[in-house]
């Protein structure tokens, strides 16, 4: 009975991103994929600070989520999230949560509103506020929860990872396939990551045209 209430929830939040995913269709396509560089970027966190990737002098990577309020799907990831910043931010790869909804189109999504949400969620890792989604486009993010893990090379961040954080948003204990930390863990000892890339699912970022 309890895991036929979960995939009918499961159904439903669905059903509501897909209904965000219609409307977005002011979306545009921005190019940008696996080995790609990405440039550095400074974005106000909750704190009122900006952050960038220089910001971590010692990071070997970075964990980025592009993630959002109002999202029914991303809300299923909050505990996730604090667990993969506590593991790798201590291993020198930090996580950091972009948010890079349209504020206009989403009044929850304000500033004040990314303060009560990770305070609502204890998030123990920066929240930071992509007003203009320069970022996001940078990142061609498409969908909240949308996850990529960079990696320095050469003194370049390069895209290493792009999709999903797991295989099971719904139920975060029957996950069997957990490709964001896979990913990590692949380059902490060196590998090539053996799943790069993976289907995102969740709400459609509406870019402003």
């Amino acid at each position: 009975m309890r895991g036929s209430k979960i995939s009918l929830l499961f159904f439903l939040i669905l059903i509501g991103c897909s209904l965000n995913v219609q409307a977005s269709g002011g979306k545009k396509n921005y190019v940008s994929s696996l080995g790609d560089t990405i440039q550095d970027f400074s974005l106000q966190n909750i704190d009122g600070n900006y952050l960038s990737l220089k910001s971590y002098p010692e990071a070997k990577g970075f964990i980025i989520v592009f993630t959002c309020n109002h999202c029914p799907f991303a809300k299923l990831y909050s505990e996730r999230f604090n667990v993969m910043a506590e593991k790798y931010g201590a291993l020198n790869v930090p996580l950091l949560a972009i948010n890079p909804m349209d504020t206009v189109v989403y009044e929850e999504e304000s500033f004040i509103g990314m303060q009560e949400k990770a305070k609502a969620s204890s998030f123990s890792f920066p929240y930071l506020q992509d007003n203009l989604q320069t970022v996001a486009k940078d990142f061609n993010a498409d969908h909240t929860p949308h996850a990529f893990v960079i990696w320095k090379e050469n003194n370049q961040w390069i895209i290493k990872y792009t999709g999903a954080i797991d295989d099971n948003g719904a139920e975060s204990d029957k996950v069997k396939n957990s490709y964001v930390a896979n990913a990590v863990d692949e380059l902490l000892v060196g590998k090539k990551v053996q799943e790069p890339e993976t289907r995102s699912i969740g709400c459609a970022v509406f870019y402003r045209k």
